[in-house]
């Protein structure tokens, strides 16, 4: 009788052995098909059964035939060894970046413009086992979050002040609109000279003046040889165009935002001007996950955008 042996455990390797050696039946063959010699196979099955502790094989037949023990760990074998390889390759595809979880903050205007969600459908059609993780969040919060670790990646609109550790690449270029009450003398024009609303209030959102959209306010008029006044913040444009539409004052948006048809609001393009409404994606430069890695990458490798003017560098 097989007595057993408690200072070990078996392993996955013997577990491998004996599957083989069922599977062929015949100690030549498995030891073939292991790459082992015939004898260290022959040891390593009595090993496994000291092990466990019973035998495993019935020696009475010259053939390979289990006993009772046998096929119930031959049985439980398949699965154990079944689990292992599945971890491997969950474990392998998590290295190159094929699976993972991804947590990604977006401002609002990113989904007007139709590049997050193409952008997001292309990846996931690339990497479908990778999990995407959405949070629409106000800019400088993204790239306090991203520094700190509990955001991975994040659709912004430049300018922002960039946290060390952090880069941004500018992924989208859009000409800006102006956003006029419906019974605004402009209104039905084909284009607007901003210098003809320098005496209008202007609406920004609720940023500091050298971030985002309020920062491009004030470009573009400066451009245009005036110093906009800015009597009114909204959280976010659908609040911005619902206020121009009562007629509180005028704002400028980027292009895509004519897809937010609210009664009372018509958007004008604006002559002239070069300043261009930026979307970025901002970033980690040192990135443990592979997952991030491949999703940064793939923004990266997308095709430039169009040079409206000098932006951000990509870094």
């Amino acid at each position: 009788m097989v007595k057993p042996v408690r200072t070990s455990s078996f392993e996955l390797r013997h577990l491998r052995y004996f599957t083989a050696l069922v599977e062929e039946k015949n100690f030549e063959r498995a030891a073939v098909r292991l790459g082992i010699a015939q004898p260290g196979l022959s040891q390593q099955i009595l090993n496994l059964e000291a092990i466990v502790g019973m035998p495993l094989l019935d020696r009475s037949r010259r053939s390979v035939r289990l006993t009772d023990s046998g096929q119930v760990l031959y049985e439980e074998a398949q699965k154990i060894l079944g689990q292992a390889d599945a971890a491997l390759m969950a474990l392998n595809r998590v290295g190159r970046g094929q699976a993972g979880r991804i947590s990604i903050g977006y401002v609002a205007s990113a989904a007007y413009a139709g590049t997050l969600t193409q952008s997001l459908s292309a990846f996931r059609a690339r990497y479908p086992d990778v999990e995407l993780q959405l949070t629409e969040m106000e800019i400088r919060q993204q790239l306090v979050q991203i520094a700190e670790g509990s955001l991975d990646f994040g659709y912004i609109r430049p300018p922002a002040p960039i946290p060390m550790g952090l880069s941004m690449a500018i992924v989208l270029r859009e000409p800006l609109v102006a956003a006029l009450p419906e019974n605004h003398p402009l209104a039905f024009r084909p284009q607007v000279d901003l210098q003809e609303l320098a005496d209008r209030k202007f609406i920004t959102p609720r940023q500091p003046p050298d971030v985002g959209f309020h920062h491009n306010t004030i470009e573009a008029c400066e451009e245009a040889g005036f110093h906009p006044s800015i009597s009114a913040v909204g959280r976010d444009f659908t609040t911005i165009a619902s206020m121009v539409a009562v007629g509180l004052g005028v704002a400028l948006v980027p292009k895509s935002m004519e897809c937010l048809k609210l009664p009372g609001v018509r958007y004008v393009p604006t002559s002239k001007s070069r300043v261009t409404s930026d979307l970025a994606i901002a970033y980690r430069k040192t990135e443990s996950s592979a997952a991030v890695r491949a999703f940064v990458a793939f923004h990266r490798n997308a095709p430039e955008p169009p040079a409206a003017r000098v932006g951000a560098k990509r870094s």
